[in-house]
């Protein structure tokens, strides 16, 4: 059995994150403010988006790597024509453990049991707040919650277990309904992730002050259902996990800010348009693409990725201040969450 590939770091190649598309029906200005993306921003056209065939063959070559699991992002992924087919076509690979997928959960209604038929494992949907006025304010879509639980609902008929929704806390913003969301998913099955607010990308307007911290997350709702620390499933899980004494499921912290965990960082990401980043942070970035539609063989492409992943030393959430980075980092339309 070969050694797993490892970072100049020590950290294992593990997971990938696969963003295909820029796209977006939502304008969360944490993500895709409205006034960056507006009706004049170019998005990328299709040619300059990896094909599904490309990106079966990426994947193949990455699961013989280390690669085990395989979350698929955005944009907002559905938007992507037929994803289901890119669905089927990754659901094969030979050492992938694990297919999942992120997504504002607008499409699943007519998207979750086809999804889960092509063999997709799980799916992860973002759901900012329970109150109309507040979601509908985050997300900038006029898009109602009622819409997005239906969401959930559909993909729960559709038997995925466990569905996770992630939460991103912003003070001053959604921080009141932290319990509203524990309490309406507690004995569904669902687990709730809340997410401190961070400072992807150049455009989003993220200051330190906006930060709940996760601490805070846990003591509010530790005060009205009280918790109890689960052991992570492996190394490298972002997600701190807490059970809830009475058994009624279990919620999860990602604390990229006040808690980071590059030290275990697993994961590689692709950009809608073919670019490698090392770090969801990045400013820098590799050009798979073109390596692609220039003839390189497997052999070629492996020993390209091979050469990223044993130079990476990124550690962007331990080494941040209180400053944004001055430098110009990828946007999170193009590399996902």
């Amino acid at each position: 059995m070969n050694s797993p590939l490892t970072d100049h770091l020590g950290r294992p190649l593990r997971d990938l994150r696969l963003s295909v598309t820029d796209r977006c029906n939502f304008r969360c200005s944490y993500c895709m403010p409205r006034d960056v993306y507006d009706r004049e921003f170019e998005f990328l056209p299709s040619s300059e988006l990896l094909s599904f065939e490309e990106i079966r063959r990426t994947v193949g070559i990455m699961a013989g790597l280390g690669v085990k699991k395989v979350r698929i992002t955005g944009g907002e992924p559905l938007l992507r024509r037929e994803l289901e087919k890119l669905v089927a076509m990754l659901a094969g690979i030979d050492g992938l453990e694990e297919l999942t997928l992120t997504t504002n959960g607008s499409l699943l209604p007519r998207k979750a049991r086809i999804l889960r038929e092509a063999g997709l494992s799980r799916v992860t949907v973002s759901l900012d707040s329970l109150d109309d006025d507040v979601f509908r304010r985050m997300n900038d879509a006029g898009f109602p919650v009622e819409r997005a639980l239906a969401g959930i609902d559909a993909a729960l008929r559709a038997g995925f277990d466990p569905i996770k929704v992630n939460v991103v806390v912003k003070r001053g913003v959604n921080e009141a309904g932290i319990l509203d969301l524990a309490r309406h998913f507690r004995s569904t099955g669902v687990i709730v992730r809340f997410i401190e607010f961070m400072d992807v990308g150049c455009t989003n307007g993220w200051c330190l002050e906006d930060v709940v911290p996760a601490t805070e997350i846990l003591a509010r709702i530790d005060a009205e259902f009280p918790l109890d620390p689960v052991e992570s499933r492996y190394e490298g899980e972002v997600a701190r996990r807490y059970r809830y004494r009475d058994g009624a499921g279990e919620i999860g912290l990602i604390a990229s800010v006040t808690g980071p965990f590059c030290s275990t960082c697993s994961r590689l990401r692709i950009s809608s348009d073919g670019r490698l980043f090392t770090c969801l942070f990045g400013s820098r970035s590799n050009d798979l693409r073109e390596r692609l539609r220039r003839g390189d063989d497997d052999a070629e492409v492996a020993a390209f990725l091979t050469g990223i992943w044993t130079r990476r030393e990124d550690r962007y959430s331990e080494l941040r201040t209180s400053h944004t980075s001055t430098g110009q980092k990828v946007e999170m339309p193009r590399i996902g969450g």
